[in-house]
């Protein structure tokens, strides 16, 4: 039974020579195509399976999820002792709350824990925030970051979304002149298109781009080639849908849903004896989760390594046992033709639309 993950192995990070970062042929897509790590740059080796600390904070991602931040903590530690390598957070959430906790949690940091953060965001309440991309307010960003999150280099740094009032050029120069200043080891962008990644690439080196990607959601699908074709790491948001993969409201949901699942006609996923009209072939996901004695958050997680080695899923979660869930999926070996099956569901209507929440943007603050 994969379901809980009973015995409690770490996923394997072999370093093996082909494991991306550069130009290459994508591997076949069986399980032996699924591989476990990822070279950021081409110098940094991860797990591609990770951990996201939206999940450490509260509703519409202000304050803390829980009052108790050791609850946080010992989450955090729970994934690095399970063989998380990769940690993924930003200065807004909370904002502020998910970084300290990532220091009180894990600083001084084992080696080989790789550490990324995002800024060019300001969040002034639950789910309302403007961007903020002007090169001072970068560096101010990145400064605070690294006071927060205890180190003098950040692994990776993302910017959380262009500023469209600022030239790319100098949002992207200023992240140039962190990196040679030794304070950003890798440079990478959130929510962006494909030819603003071309554009990008051509004025600094980017080393991973996070846009929202999932087994029902396959807008950033062009990006994701581009990204095959660079070697460049692509961190999937809303890897599970916001809940919608889970059978939660959102993606900060702890419930899992066992193997024998539906999903209903608004594409809501819920356990068996849902009332709820299945849509099309989709009961294709719950009958390839009780293959496998697994969930259908699982089965999602486990596609999105098997579909193309460049994609590093970093699954948020606040509860311990939704986190060994979410680790498990690294063991599930999925067939070719259950990848066929899998792979006809992103294209369903009404159930591939933007798995985003509610959030009011403010008008940016100059």
């Amino acid at each position: 039974m994969l379901r809980g993950m009973e015995t409690p192995t770490s996923p394997e990070v072999p370093m093996d020579a082909e494991q991306c970062g550069e130009p290459a042929e994508v591997a076949t897509r069986t399980a032996a195509g699924a591989r476990p790590a990822f070279s950021l740059g081409g110098t940094t080796v991860v797990g591609r399976l990770g951990f996201g600390t939206g999940g450490l904070v509260g509703p519409g991602y202000w304050g803390p999820r829980h009052e108790d931040p050791e609850r946080a903590v010992a989450v955090l530690r729970r994934a690095v002792d399970r063989g998380v390598t990769l940690i993924d957070t930003a200065d807004n959430y909370g904002p502020d709350v998910a970084e300290e906790l990532v220091a009180r949690a894990l600083h001084p940091y084992p080696e080989g824990l790789v550490l990324a953060t995002k800024g060019g965001v300001v969040r002034t309440g639950p789910d309302v925030w403007h961007i903020a991309g002007r090169p001072e307010q970068l560096r101010a960003m990145c400064e605070a970051s690294l006071r927060r999150l205890r180190t003098d280099t950040l692994d990776l740094y993302q910017l959380h979304r262009l500023d469209p009032e600022v030239p790319m050029a100098d949002q992207l120069g200023t992240l140039l002149e962190l990196q040679q200043a030794g304070k950003i080891r890798h440079i990478g962008l959130d929510s962006i298109d494909a030819d603003q990644l071309a554009r990008a690439r051509a004025l600094a080196p980017i080393a991973s781009v996070q846009n929202r990607y999932n087994l029902l959601d396959r807008t950033s699908e062009d990006v994701l080639k581009l990204c095959e074709q660079t070697g460049t790491a692509f961190l999937p948001w809303f890897p599970l849908g916001n809940g919608r993969l889970t059978g939660g409201g959102n993606g900060r949901s702890p419930r899992g849903v066992g193997a024998a699942a539906t999903v209903g006609s608004a594409g809501s996923v819920g356990p068996a004896g849902t009332v709820g009209r299945p849509v099309g072939p989709t009961d294709a996901l719950a009958s390839v989760a009780a293959a496998h004695g697994a969930t259908i958050g699982q089965i999602a997680l486990a596609w999105l390594l098997h579909r193309s080695p460049v994609l590093l899923p970093t699954p948020g979660t606040g509860s311990p046992a939704h986190l060994d869930e979410n680790l498990a999926a690294a063991r599930v070996s999925l067939t070719e033709e259950e990848l066929a099956r899998l792979d006809g569901l992103g294209g369903l209507e009404g159930l591939d639309g933007p798995s985003t929440t509610t959030t009011r943007r403010e008008r940016p603050r100059r």
